[in-house]
């Protein structure tokens, strides 16, 4: 049986998702079988076939009533119901991926359960009743039938915390910090406005560097406790529209060198991450990495190692597409869960 998937809210994430499972080969085992979203159809039909990021999309995509066609598969449009009133149960929605950005507690996720959903996936951090974080590479291998609520984390912690874990799991962690230099994304104006109550969010994207909160000291906290009032995280948004970086220092245990960090995370990325963390030796710059499905990709050139303890790294990402990515990995492996919760078992058959 096919995994019926819905996605809340079609922005970047959800838009990007839709496009990476037509992409990938690993994923005719989900049909994308509804978007809860309250935009225009003409709008969610003109962004599915073009995105400035990404480009034309390959396939056809039409309009139909209540319905987007795309490469010949008709996906039901919702007009951006409350959760508690979509129509999971009827469509037989095994998994929502939250993609509104809206909310992320329990109780958000429970709307969608009590809807018929099977399970919830969100695409932001979620508060600490939501269950569990899952970073894909980290702890994944945790995820059980019993985890009907999960956050996929967000895309800076899903870059952070390979790079964390390779250098906790080779040296020993002591303290650190970590800078976001992100995108631009779309809660902030292209010329000053005085809309809103984040004053710097207020001031135009295109043309500055902006200092904005973060919560992903707390985030990487929650993932690895060993590191409680040890870490925190700046982040700046910068006049790009794709691809970010992570600017890491943290001091570490055991005495190293850059050429030892370097061969820790070239073999990690042939290793225990691959195919989620990857080092790149070239010259390159943030446009390189546009439409990397990777969460992270170290840059070999920009290791440094300062008296033996202190690592200085540069990790870049596609915000967009690496997370969309994850979300979909994660799909994937709840879809086996739910195969191996409808499998008979051994002593059933006998």
């Amino acid at each position: 049986m096919p995994y019926r998937i819905a996605i809340n809210g079609y922005g970047r994430i959800g838009r990007s998702i839709l496009r990476a499972m037509l992409k990938r080969p690993d994923t005719n085992g989900l049909v994308l079988a509804a978007i809860n979203e309250p935009a225009d159809p003409e709008a969610i039909g003109l962004l599915t076939r073009y995105d400035s990021n990404h480009g034309r999309i390959d396939r056809p995509v039409s309009l139909q009533p209540d319905h987007l066609l795309v490469n010949g598969q008709p996906i039901q449009l919702l007009p951006g119901v409350d959760a508690a009133e979509a129509p999971w149960d009827d469509l037989g929605i095994d998994l929502v991926l939250e993609c509104s950005g809206l909310y992320a507690d329990r109780a958000a996720g429970q709307a969608h359960l009590d809807a018929g959903a099977r399970r919830v996936l969100f695409s932001q951090p979620g508060t600490p009743d939501l269950g569990l974080t899952v970073i894909k590479g980290f702890n994944d291998n945790r995820v059980t039938p019993e985890h009907t609520l999960l956050s996929a984390g967000s895309c800076t912690t899903n870059c952070l915390i390979p790079a964390l874990d390779v250098l906790q799991s080779r040296f020993g962690l002591v303290r650190g910090t970590a800078t976001t230099l992100h995108s631009a994304m779309n809660d902030q104006p292209v010329s000053d406005t005085l809309n809103g109550n984040a004053l710097r969010l207020g001031r135009a994207a295109l043309n500055a560097m902006m200092p904005v909160d973060t919560a992903l000291g707390r985030g990487i906290e929650r993932l690895m406790p060993e590191l409680a009032g040890r870490v925190d995280c700046l982040h700046i948004r910068v006049p790009t529209t794709a691809v970010s970086a992570l600017d890491i220092a943290f001091e570490v245990e055991q005495p190293t060198s850059s050429m030892a960090v370097r061969a820790a995370f070239m073999d990690a990325a042939e290793g225990p991450w691959r195919d989620v963390l990857g080092a790149c030796a070239d010259p390159v710059s943030s446009v390189d990495f546009a439409g990397d499905p990777r969460s992270a990709i170290v840059d070999l050139t920009q290791i440094r190692v300062i008296d033996g303890h202190l690592v200085k790294l540069l990790c870049w990402f596609d915000n967009e597409w690496g997370f969309a990515n994850r979300m979909i990995d994660l799909a994937i492996q709840l879809s086996r869960l739910k195969s191996a919760e409808s499998t008979p078992s051994l002593s059933t058959l006998h």
